[in-house]
């Protein structure tokens, strides 16, 4: 990373910048090049392994391309604001934000591990609340259910000093 002042490198710091997040960007490989989609997603962390997961219809290009290459990377980030200060020798503008890079390989869940992943699907939205979800059978039955099996991510962060 070029600018090693921004970089994030503690595991505790990108899950809180994860948690805060609201869309993921998966990109895939389809035939040598990018296939870039933004999802929803939830995550989960265990003995500093994350994986993330994601829902969808259960066919469609996204199906076609995990079946060719289960490579994949992402991209995630918020905490927006725009800096705009006016000098006298010009206008000045930056950014501030925290984002999550990183890669790995995606599994198609099979139908046992569906209800665990749906809530964690949803507990990205909902942190606060403590009981499972209830999901409608027939509603699961047509959703198909990915995760990505983290191997490396960092985090980044840029806000303005006063």
């Amino acid at each position: 990373m070029r600018r090693s002042d921004r970089e994030i490198t503690d595991l505790g710091e990108i899950l809180s910048i994860i948690n805060d997040c609201k869309v993921i960007h998966l990109a895939m490989v389809d035939d040598g090049e990018p296939y870039l989609l933004p999802l929803n997603f939830g995550m989960e962390e265990t003995d500093g392994r994350v994986t993330l997961y994601f829902h969808g219809a259960k066919e469609g290009k996204k199906y076609d391309l995990i079946r060719k290459d289960v490579r994949a990377s992402f991209e995630m980030d918020c905490s927006h604001r725009l800096v705009l200060s006016e000098k006298e020798d010009g206008c000045q503008c930056t950014m501030e934000y925290e984002s999550v890079i990183g890669q790995g390989t995606i599994e198609i869940l099979s139908d046992a591990e569906k209800q665990k992943a749906l809530n964690l699907l949803m507990k990205q939205y909902y942190p606060d609340r403590t009981e499972n979800f209830v999901f409608r059978p027939e509603v699961v039955a047509m959703t198909e259910i990915f995760c990505l099996k983290v191997e490396h991510m960092t985090g980044k962060k840029r806000f303005k000093m006063s």
